[in-house]
């Protein structure tokens, strides 16, 4: 069974990882996708190639989430390429990692721009386009980080926790008019960025998580399937943990 036959969503940041993964299962399930890179044009064009030969309707657009015309600009042509908006996906997302006596204040705010104010740009965006409709779903990519905090990720745990104030405020706000929003904490997953750290370190990760193992893609996106469908229909201001335990 397709969940999402017909719908139309938009994903921030998806030409690789946890992104990627997301548009791919999401497509699998009917949905068309409109996502955004900021600067992997191949791998973007790729996955746009990739999607369509799934029978669905799929487009790449450049476009920088942290800024708030440039969000309003994706949107308005998103709604003339696609003809509407079901469901967005706050995805798009960055780390500048250090410890706080060392980290700048360009480090910490470049973290807060793309991580959390993209998600005020983009929700606001769509906004009007929901309400009008009176209906849609909005799923925040969050962290464990932004739940426990991290040593040398004060930025990033900042922005992570304030998404999920932000997800809150939200459903709180749009929840009378059948709009609702969401927010995934995923833990440890095995992407592309973390395939450049050391095996040594990637075990002592894989240790430390009860179900013995780090989350994938695929984890993440069946997540953010059941938030974007109406299997979730009752379901709003939530955080998912997708930690395979680690918060326990």
């Amino acid at each position: 069974m397709k969940l999402l036959e017909g719908k139309n969503v938009i994903i921030t940041g998806a030409s690789r990882g946890i992104g990627r993964g997301i548009a791919e299962i999401f497509a699998d399930h009917g949905a068309n996708v409109a996502f955004t890179y900021s600067s992997s044009e191949k791998p973007a064009l790729e996955l746009e190639k990739d999607l369509t030969k799934k029978g669905v309707k799929a487009k790449a657009y450049k476009s920088n989430a942290a800024s708030f015309s440039e969000s309003e600009k994706l949107v308005a042509q998103i709604l003339t390429d696609f003809g509407g908006i079901d469901v967005l996906i706050n995805n798009a997302g960055i780390t500048k990692d250090n410890l706080l006596m060392r980290m700048s204040e360009e480090d910490f705010d470049t973290v807060i721009e793309i991580n959390l104010k993209s998600i005020f740009n983009m929700t606001k965006a769509v906004q009007r386009t929901f309400l009008k409709q009176r209906k849609g779903s909005i799923i925040n990519m969050s962290s464990v980080v932004g739940v426990k905090g991290n040593a040398g990720q004060t930025n990033y745990a900042a922005s992570k926790a304030g998404m999920i104030g932000f997800t809150k405020s939200v459903a709180l706000e749009l929840g009378s008019r059948n709009i609702r929003c969401n927010a995934i904490a995923p833990g440890f997953i095995e992407t592309e960025m973390t395939g450049k750290l050391d095996e040594k370190t990637v075990q002592g990760w894989r240790e430390a998580i009860p179900l013995k193992r780090g989350g994938t893609p695929e984890d993440i996106a069946n997540a953010c399937l059941f938030f974007a469908s109406d299997l979730s229909a009752y379901v709003t201001g939530q955080v998912l943990n997708v930690d395979g335990g680690m918060l326990t």
